[in-house]
């Protein structure tokens, strides 16, 4: 049928496309696992009715088909490179097909309304936000700094430090971010804290950087009373790791399990955030800690990475099913390539 449809006739009125259009993706969006002949097909169709839609009627399509995995490749493209934002702006933000190569494409040539869209996006990778720090307004530096799936090259974190100098609201964002390597949280916490002693003389809320700088030495303080606390088992592991992955602190959850696993700051907050959970289960596995206290981390987990409840509790099941030994080698093997490294 799709094959048929590629061919129907080309002087088609615009509120007839939109019909076909219409029509077909109800019958593609039904199959869940199309063939490439079928995502080909369809996509041809799209492609080519896309062009002759008003505005609102494309933007009706693409925030229709915004998030499908299964959309072809060349429609997403083409929705999230739309000269009109608004069409481009959810497919730039959702769409699971658009790949770094499209996004770096779209960022380069496109509007500030596209750059912050992408910035919007869960997952950001170095080379990405590299162009986002490089051409973004102040929205854009502002939306990609809050967002911790944003990920930055040395290069391009430098650069947002020296695009946004003296601006409170993107160093609060900074400041806020749990994911920051320990070299990076004391640059922005050196800057917050110049910040606030300026008062009225930089941009932005000086009482809020303040109000960051002391959190920030205060949370810092409190780690460290933690992690003596557990070293002098005053406390339970799983209880400082549960309140740690309740209050949303990755970062601080991080430290302490780099401190009591003899692993790295970096390492832990790597296998705290990276998609797959084998990392951190191996990890609080070879460290004993409980279903509950691991729930919560994968909750944190959930949250910052938008996973759903089901992925929560199929990786609950499958922690409960891991091997302690088969953890605790593969924890020793992790700290013996990195004193290697």
């Amino acid at each position: 049928m799709l094959r048929n449809l590629t061919r129907m006739q080309a002087d088609m009125s615009s509120d007839s496309r939109r019909q076909l259009l219409n029509a077909v993706t109800d019958l593609f969006l039904l199959d869940h696992d199309p063939n490439e002949a079928s995502k080909e097909h369809y996509g041809n169709i799209a492609v080519t009715s896309l062009a002759h839609l008003s505005d609102d009627d494309r933007k009706g399509y693409a925030d229709r088909v915004a998030s499908a995995p299964t959309l072809p490749r060349n429609v997403a493209v083409s929705l999230g490179g739309d000269s009109n934002a608004e069409v481009a702006q959810l497919v730039l933000r959702l769409s699971p097909v658009l790949t770094d190569t499209d996004l770096a494409a779209i960022a380069v040539s496109q509007s500030q309304q596209h750059l912050a869209a992408i910035a919007e996006r869960a997952r950001l990778s170095e080379s990405v936000t590299d162009i986002l720090v490089e051409r973004g307004d102040h929205t854009v530096l502002s939306t990609v700094s809050s967002n911790e799936g944003a990920a930055f090259s040395d290069k391009g974190f430098d650069r947002l430090l020296e695009r946004s100098d003296g601006d409170a609201a993107i160093a609060g964002n900074l400041a806020r971010r749990s994911d920051l390597a320990p070299q990076r949280a004391q640059r922005v916490l050196r800057i917050v804290e110049q910040l606030a002693e300026g008062g009225s003389s930089s941009r932005g809320m000086p009482t809020e950087n303040t109000s960051l700088a002391r959190q920030a030495r205060q949370q810092r303080l409190e780690v460290k009373l933690l992690l003596a606390d557990l070293a002098a088992k005053v406390r339970e592991t799983d209880d400082v790791l549960t309140m740690l992955a309740e209050e949303d602190r990755a970062y601080h959850l991080a430290q302490v399990l780099a401190q009591i696993a003899e692993i790295t700051v970096e390492q832990g907050l790597r296998v705290l955030m990276q998609r797959d959970a084998s990392g951190i289960a191996v990890t609080c596995r070879s460290l004993g800690v409980g279903r509950q206290a691991f729930r919560a981390i994968l909750q944190l987990r959930a949250r910052r990475l938008y996973f759903s409840h089901n992925m929560v509790e199929d990786d609950l099941e499958a922690y409960a099913k891991l091997d302690a030994a088969t953890a605790d080698r593969t924890l020793r093997f992790l700290k013996l390539r990195t004193k290697i490294a």
